[in-house]
């Protein structure tokens, strides 16, 4: 059976290094808020683009964090209103209300899954402060379109970087133009704020939870250290009603080991969905679009001293794979035909969440495109420990479909 994701296979990759880090936390006796944390915000902030990086116990937490330090500090207040796509995974939403923020469903484009640009206009008011923008599956949501927005409206952009870990915004339009002439800016960076996820199946992952908030702004990043710590910036002292919400020093140690290897891990994904492009010829089954995939950014981007055996390790994409997401409405169908013949797929996401019951409120409301895609989609393997005879496998079994 090809698994869907092999996280044993993954994280053996990096052996010794990865039992070294955890020695080396043990070693030291502390497990909290130590020098392994704190090397690993300087060093993803500085991968990311960013003056900071404030570590959290996992990427929902960051994204409540920022929302609700832009709380503290009058920029909100409770009943305002976030755009958010209305196929994202719950975890966006659930940020939201959290603060008890009202999060206002956007469709997606079809044909890239993100926020459909033009369609976030209408549904500005004069309560909206803030566009929450989801880079789903690891491709780059922001555009031209929705920098107008944030400009016009005076609006805070709040990025969700949980799936796009390494993934740049592109150097051209989709009309072929000049967005920047600048060095491309990674996701992550490009709004006031990003939530990050460590999740195991991340393409930068940990061994458990582990999340991170990336900002530019001085005071917003002081008030999340101090509520991601019981709303505390001095022991004993508590500015805020804050909560715990902390990155553990062994989690810190493994993700600095797999930090410096995560550009040249996305070029292996960036291969892989390369190869299923090119190669699923069934017109019932839909493929990722995009002109930008595969053309590379005006830079090089880091590696490891000891890269993986495979391929090179120029550009910086616009899409880092952490899904490679197919949709036919024969998904049922294919996705047991693809059990039958050893490949193991998921589903992201089944039920939108305008219909769980988490959100009954909303159930009967109608998001014709969202529940399309969430009822035609299926995810194929795609990691960096997928071998070339394995995306054969995938291929010839899709490719055998009746």
């Amino acid at each position: 059976m090809i698994k869907f994701l092999d996280l044993k296979a993954i994280n053996d990759s990096f052996e010794p290094e990865l039992s070294q880090s955890i020695k080396r936390v043990l070693d030291a006796g502390w497990y909290l808020l130590g020098n392994e944390v704190k090397s690993f915000e300087q060093e993803y902030a500085s991968y990311i683009g960013t003056k900071h990086c404030i570590g959290v116990a996992n990427g929902l937490d960051a994204l409540r964090l920022i929302l609700r330090a832009y709380i503290e500090l009058g920029v909100m207040e409770e009943g305002d209103e976030i755009i958010v796509p209305a196929n994202t995974y719950i975890a966006s939403i659930l940020a939201i209300t959290d603060n008890r923020l009202v999060p206002i469903l956007v469709e997606p484009d079809i044909n890239n899954y993100n926020l459909d640009p033009f369609l976030i206009e209408g549904k500005i008011t004069s309560r909206t402060k803030g566009i929450l923008l989801v880079h789903l599956y690891g491709q780059n949501a922001m555009c031209p379109e929705i920098q107008r927005l944030v400009d016009k409206y005076n609006l805070k952009l709040i990025e969700d970087n949980a799936q796009a870990a390494g993934c740049y915004e592109p150097t051209k339009s989709p009309e072929g133009g000049i967005i920047s002439q600048q060095q491309p800016k990674r996701t992550g960076s490009i709004g006031n704020a990003a939530g990050h996820s460590f999740y195991p199946g991340k393409n930068l992952g940990c061994l458990g939870d582990g999340g991170a908030v990336t900002t530019n702004n001085d005071e917003l990043a002081n008030v999340i250290r101090a509520l991601a710590n019981y709303g505390s910036n001095k022991k004993y002292m508590n500015d805020y009603q804050g909560l715990n919400s902390r990155l553990d020093e062994i989690q810190a140690a493994i993700l600095r080991t797999k930090l410096p290897r995560l550009d040249a891990d996305n070029q292996r994904r960036n291969e892989i969905a390369k190869y299923y492009l090119e190669n699923i010829k069934k017109p019932e089954i839909i493929l990722p679009v995009s002109k930008f995939f595969f053309e590379p950014a005006n830079l090089k981007i880091k590696t490891s001293s000891n890269p993986p055996p495979y391929g090179g390790n120029e550009g910086g994409f616009s899409h880092v794979w952490h899904l490679f997401v197919i949709r036919t409405p024969h998904r049922e169908k294919l996705q047991q035909h693809l059990t039958d013949n050893g490949v193991q797929t998921l589903i992201h996401y089944p039920v939108p969440p305008h219909k769980q019951l988490a959100y009954k409120s909303w159930n009967n409301i109608s998001f014709p495109i969202t529940e399309r895609v969430h009822k035609e989609v299926l995810s194929l393997p795609i990691s960096s420990a997928i071998t070339d005879k394995e995306a054969e496998k995938v291929v010839e079994s899709i490719c055998s479909f009746k």
